[in-house]
């Protein structure tokens, strides 16, 4: 969950996919790295990618706006 990712500065905001992901189906590793919490928050590029996993939804859609990308749920 440390890892970093550069986003790419577009001219274009990229639309990203920010939807909800329970711990216990991550590896053990961020399992662990999760403590007490039962789900966390992907955002995902339009290919499928995921560029961050983050502790809750609005850190999600703040993070993906303060790199310029629009965000939008998935359920």
């Amino acid at each position: 969950m440390d890892t970093k990712y550069e986003f790419e500065a577009n001219e274009e905001r990229a639309i990203v996919y920010v939807r909800p992901v329970k711990v216990k189906d991550l590896p053990e590793e961020m399992r662990e790295q999760a403590g007490d919490l039962k789900t966390l928050y992907a955002v995902h590029t339009a290919h499928g990618e995921r560029l961050a996993l983050v502790a809750d939804r609005k850190l999600a859609f703040m993070l993906a706006r303060e790199n310029n990308m629009e965000p939008v749920t998935v359920h």
